[in-house]
């Protein structure tokens, strides 16, 4: 059986690599290597964004109504193959079907906000501000995009980037991960069926060098990167000072808060899926639980239940999370567990070592759950990306509450409780970017805005919502005075005011 080679694609077309460098796909259920990526070269890298820049000089003029036009085809075409993305998101990352049916909806999302563009786009005017002088702002496209995303969600990520910077005229290339590349091909596949004109969406392969080299570009004008916080940084730094715009949403360690009026079924159950779904790679996953005052009482039920979650492949529709992305991901959680037991901490559920029938090769960590954890621990320091849950304790819920704002990151968090007064309190006390009240995965709908804070991002605009078009855009302001004809002025007006 033949190893399908990922291709790039450049100016509509799909393009194999000339580079030589071939990086396996591998089925993290069954280490089956399943494709191959070619790592773009730097000069295949330039071409890609030479094509972008020409691409820009005509999509820049192509109007609202007809981007809208193909971002509705573009919704349309996605929906319809919500299935088989979803089985390719599943094969290479190893998320189960239902979640990575969720995934493609959540992208969903994101391109049908896109879709108002007609209305996003909206500049403001201002009626005879002097005599006979109107002041209107235009919401111009920037030109070149670059969208580099990380592993854990292919679909969904891809689509809070490109749909909206097209949609606003810019053009755009995307670097994906080599992890699991197979669904973001297809889904840009889908937009050119849509009718993205050829140059306007390009897709490059690679590593760090490609990275650094799109941030670097002379004619790659914005950047928004999904990934690690080292990653972040230093795109950030890089894009920056070569004066160009970026966002970065990077690393998280987010908590969720227990209140003891809360429904006790539906805190536990949503915390535990908030934790452990897709072995917990979301940068969303509540990983640290705290235990409000008579809530520490419900902690030998969390285990029991966490003992009954499935562990399977992705393919299995019962499991309730699937494999690690990679074996190197596995190690590295195995090895955080083991801190936590050298560094003290009360393993009550451990995940090493867990067997699932048929698949003695998969990555698979199940449940793990973790007491009596300080915050000098690397299970609490460091952002495990893996199914573990740290439980703390609190008296109360400001105790609760200044744990969370002493932790570096800002990314998301959540509170369980029945109580309007406590979550209202929280929400005005906690310094984090997305709160969740009865919501476990606090990931807003896609009309607004992601707005993580602190370590958790860098740059003033985030994703989705009003804040992406006003980062993928250029305000330019007019001030326009018209004369009637054969108007005169009887002096040189030396002045700045407007008269």
């Amino acid at each position: 059986m033949s190893i399908p080679t990922i291709p790039m694609i450049i100016n509509g077309e799909k393009v194999e690599s000339q580079s030589g460098n071939l990086v396996d796909v591998l089925n993290p259920a069954t280490q089956e290597v399943v494709a191959q990526v070619p790592f773009a070269t730097l000069d295949e890298v330039d071409v890609a964004v030479a094509n972008a820049k020409e691409a820009f000089k005509s999509w820049r003029k192509v109007s609202l109504a007809k981007r809208q036009s193909i971002l509705l085809n573009f919704q349309q075409l996605v929906r319809e193959n919500t299935t088989v993305l979803a089985e390719l998101i599943s094969l290479e990352h190893g998320k189960t079907l239902p979640d990575a049916e969720g995934e493609v909806g959540r992208g969903l999302e994101a391109i049908e906000n896109a879709c108002m563009i007609t209305k996003l786009q909206q500049g403001e005017i201002s009626d005879n501000v002097a005599g006979d002088v109107n002041v209107y702002t235009l919401n111009k496209p920037l030109g070149v995009g670059v969208g580099i995303t990380a592993f854990n969600f292919p679909i969904m990520l891809p689509c809070f980037m490109f749909p909206i910077a097209i949609a606003c005229g810019n053009t755009f290339v995307l670097k994906p991960s080599e992890q699991d590349p197979s669904s973001t091909m297809l889904l840009v596949e889908l937009a050119h069926k849509a009718g993205i004109p050829a140059g306007v969406l390009n897709v490059v392969h690679g590593g760090a060098d490609v990275a650094n080299h799109l941030a670097d570009h002379p004619d790659t004008k914005a950047l928004s990167f999904i990934g690690s916080t080292h990653v972040g940084t230093s795109l950030y730094q890089r894009a920056s000072n070569a004066g160009k715009r970026a966002q970065c949403m990077m690393g998280a360690k987010n908590h969720g808060v227990v209140m003891p009026d809360a429904n006790k079924d539906q805190a536990i159950n949503h915390m535990l899926g908030s934790c452990f779904g897709a072995a917990g790679q979301r940068c969303m996953a509540n990983s640290v639980i705290i235990l409000v005052g008579e809530a520490r009482e419900w902690l030998p039920e969390m285990v029991e239940r966490a003992k009954d979650m499935i562990v399977g492949p992705g393919s299995n529709r019962e499991a309730d999370t699937g494999p690690l992305v990679s074996p190197q991901a596995k190690a590295r959680v195995e090895g955080l567990i083991a801190s936590g037991v050298e560094q003290g901490a009360s393993l009550l559920l451990d995940g090493r070592g867990v067997e699932v029938e048929g698949y003695p090769n998969g990555n698979f960590v199940g449940p793990t759950l973790f007491s009596d954890v300080t915050v000098d621990m690397d299970i609490y320091s460091q952002e495990i990306f893996g199914p573990v849950m740290c439980v703390m304790l609190a008296e109360d819920l400001e105790e609760a509450t200044n744990i969370i704002n002493a932790n570096p990151n800002g990314n998301g968090t959540a509170i369980f409780t029945n109580s309007g007064w406590n979550a209202r309190w929280f929400e005005n006390n906690v310094d984090v970017g997305q709160i969740g009240i009865n919501i476990p995965i606090a990931v807003p709908v896609a009309y607004y805005s992601f707005t993580g804070s602190r370590a958790s991002k860098l740059g003033d605009l985030g994703p989705n919502g009003q804040q992406a078009v006003q980062f993928w855009t250029q305000t330019h302001t007019v001030s326009a005075r018209w004369f009637a004809p054969g108007t005169t002025s009887s002096k040189v007006n030396t002045t700045i005011s407007m008269k």
